[in-house]
């Protein structure tokens, strides 16, 4: 009996009628439209041009005749099926669907924004309007030798003190870098990002050396690897460069407000053709006010 079932289901046949019985049952579940008008869909000349366009920006080449005609009988049928799929309502409760079509609102806004070109005036008023954005970083030259707590535990202070008395500030590299502690980060810095020198070696320790004298040898400085002797040779104050230095970031910065902007009028305009109510869950043990939400 198992093998002669097993003989059942490889012929074609059984898969033949196993396929027709599917085909049937999601006919019945879409419903029968046969005794009414069909739906149009509408191929437009653009939309054709659409499908040849991205045909040539992915084989660099226009497609032949067949290859258009399978693009606009794909078309065809991505287009049944969507319309299918909404009849029968597979849109609702789906989070990825709905988020996508979030998206696609929320785009048609973009390219509003998209569109609007700024001139100078504008960016240079934006400019002076949100200086912390645009501002440079200030700079930082120093040299530093290490004193690891690893290693000398408690003696890396007083050697570090050790060390610092016999600095005259002319030393060479090798001379300075012999006093300390191998560490897998440079011995001298220059003009570096005070914001990357605390990301190297933390926010006190770039703190300190922004109040350093320069050129004198200082210390002992602590950071998150150990002690530091430090000498500064320079620094360079935050400056906010000039529109033509800058006009890139500017134009980027000013193109997401502009986006941002034009999405929530966006959203404010639409939102007023719903009467939105929130019904409070009776298990929920936290206040809303809800009020306040449904005006969002």
């Amino acid at each position: 009996m198992a093998a002669t079932l097993k003989t059942l289901i490889r012929e074609p046949l059984v898969h033949f009628l196993v396929l027709g019985a599917g085909v049937f049952g999601l006919f019945a579940l879409v419903g029968d439209r046969s005794e009414i008008e069909p739906d149009e869909i509408v191929v437009g000349a653009g939309q054709i041009e659409r499908m040849s366009q991205a045909w040539r920006k992915t084989r660099m080449r226009p497609p032949t005749q067949p290859e258009l005609e399978g693009l606009i009988r794909d078309y065809i049928k991505e287009e049944v099926l969507y319309r299918e799929a909404l009849a029968l309502g597979l849109d609702q409760d789906n989070a990825v669907i709905r988020r996508h079509l979030r998206q696609k609102m929320e785009f048609l806004s973009e390219d509003i924004a998209a569109r609007t070109e700024p001139d100078d005036e504008t960016l240079r008023a934006f400019l002076d309007a949100n200086p912390d954005k645009f501002r440079t970083d200030p700079q930082i030259t120093f040299q530093h030798i290490y004193f690891s707590w690893d290693k000398r535990g408690d003696l890396a202070a007083p050697d570090a003190r050790q060390a610092l008395a016999t600095l005259s500030g002319n030393e060479t590299d090798d001379e300075v870098a012999a006093l300390g502690d191998p560490l897998p980060l440079p011995h001298s810095v220059e003009l570096y990002p005070v914001r990357e020198v605390a990301n190297l070696f933390g926010r006190d320790f770039a703190a300190q050396l922004m109040n350093l004298e320069i050129g004198q040898w200082l210390g002992p400085v602590p950071s998150g690897f150990g002690l530091h002797l430090v000498i500064v040779d320079e620094r360079v104050d935050a400056v906010l460069p000039q529109l033509d230095v800058v006009r890139d970031a500017v134009m980027r910065v000013w193109r997401e407000e502009q986006r941002q902007s034009v999405n929530e009028v966006f959203y404010e305009t639409l939102r007023t053709r719903y009467n939105v109510v929130i019904e409070r869950p009776t298990w929920l043990d936290i206040e809303l006010n809800i009020e306040d939400v449904e005006q969002l």
